[in-house]
């Protein structure tokens, strides 16, 4: 409804999906790449996003919650599907039996998803134990986990799978940032070394997030967990160009656009203030066009503060007046300088003509990442999966 009554969308490229699942499975190999699909796919559409990754290369899934993985099974999505979170008690029932693979860090944890495997007849589920070794936000203590995984194998309900962390700043660039990342594995590598002694060997180990994937060859072990790469994003402009000369000049290729049209132009002297606020005057007499998208679908406020642009026949356009929720006004330039219509297309992020907006442009300009801009973007804007000439919707 939306895509056929307001002229706002998001273009999806689910080849470009493919090709960075391509690129990031050839670095890791013979790792296993697991493609990250959380939060809906990081706001691009989960499922369109799972199909193509698995396409160009990837062999696993990951979501944070138990609700997500349970959307894609019922979307007939088979492969297998991590959850990088220990599931709440009440959702223990549902991830088993949609054969959602769990992470665990909990002995309370454990001991309901062993009664629910038991007490419903399934077959023993594999488990992932996660060891905290820095990044401080879940996982088990590391002098916990020889406990957890004899819990594990007491348990014949239960199967250790695999042992993984997290790390913190694999994308930083400094001194500290590089030593903490070696600090986190090193710990990593202990615990194995205590589970061994312990007589528990994981058939899988996996560490590397995107940026561990691209810069710390040493934390790809078995399996990389790729979200913000996936999507064409590389998690820094520095490992942008280390993957570059990693991969032969091979780059990713961003996944996501974000498109309108004008819906009205008007001229306005020079002096007159626009929108709330009425924060700032036109140097000169403008043609001023309106365009049908605010807040409300992801454009934050702070971009016109911060000197946001967008592109309108394939020339960058400042913002004219405070972003509202459903609008924003584009200064065009000096009336009469240049022709704009309404019903030409303007592009919010992606490329037009020569020039191009992207997500870390989005994110330097308002001191965030990436990662936000691109999950930022309302559920209101429909989503247009497209090959070549082809799109339809999520």
């Amino acid at each position: 409804m939306a895509e056929r009554w307001r002229p706002v969308w998001a273009d999806i490229d689910v080849d470009a999906v493919a090709h960075n699942a391509s690129i990031l499975s050839g670095l890791a190999g013979p790792a296993a790449l697991c493609a990250v699909v959380k939060a809906d796919g990081y706001g691009h559409g989960a499922l369109s996003v799972a199909r193509a990754a698995l396409a160009g290369g990837a062999t696993w899934l990951a979501v944070a919650l138990v609700e997500e993985g349970v959307a894609l099974r019922e979307a007939g999505v088979d492969a297998p599907i991590l959850l990088l979170s220990e599931p709440p008690v009440e959702a223990m029932p549902e991830a088993v039996a949609r054969r959602l693979v769990p992470s665990v860090y909990t002995h309370a944890g454990l001991r309901s998803l062993g009664k629910v495997v038991g007490d419903g007849g399934f077959p023993p589920v594999g488990v992932h134990l996660k060891v905290d070794t820095g990044m401080h936000r879940v996982g088990s203590d590391a002098q916990d986990v020889a406990s957890l995984a004899q819990t594990i194998a007491d348990d014949g309900a239960l199967r250790l799978d695999a042992v993984w962390t997290h790390l913190a700043v694999a994308d930083g660039a400094g001194p500290d940032d590089r030593d903490f990342t070696a600090l986190q594995l090193d710990r990593f590598e202990a615990t194995l070394d205590r589970l061994a002694a312990a007589g528990h060997r994981p058939p899988m180990t996996h560490a590397a997030n995107s940026a561990g994937t691209i810069a710390v060859a040493a934390a790809r072990r078995d399996m990389v967990r790729c979200g913000i790469a996936l999507y064409g994003v590389a998690p820094t402009p520095a490992l942008a160009e280390e993957l570059a000369a990693l991969t032969s000049g091979r780059r990713l290729r961003p996944v996501l656009s974000l498109r309108t049209r004008v819906t009205f132009v008007r001229e306005l002297d020079g002096g007159e203030r626009l929108s709330y606020g009425r924060v700032r005057s036109l140097a000169r007499r403008s043609t001023v066009a309106t365009v049908p998208i605010g807040y409300a679908d992801g454009v934050p406020r702070r971009l016109f503060d911060q000197g946001g642009e967008v592109l309108i026949r394939g020339v960058r356009r400042p913002l004219a007046g405070v972003v509202t929720m459903d609008q924003i006004m584009v200064d065009c330039g000096p009336a009469g300088s240049a022709p704009v219509e309404v019903g030409d297309e303007v592009v919010l992020l992606g490329g037009q003509g020569a020039e191009e907006i992207t997500a870390d442009e989005w994110a330097g300009l308002l001191g965030t990442i990436s990662y936000e801009v691109l999950c930022g973007i309302g559920p209101r804007v429909p989503r247009l999966v497209g090959r070549g000439e082809g799109r339809h919707p999520t």
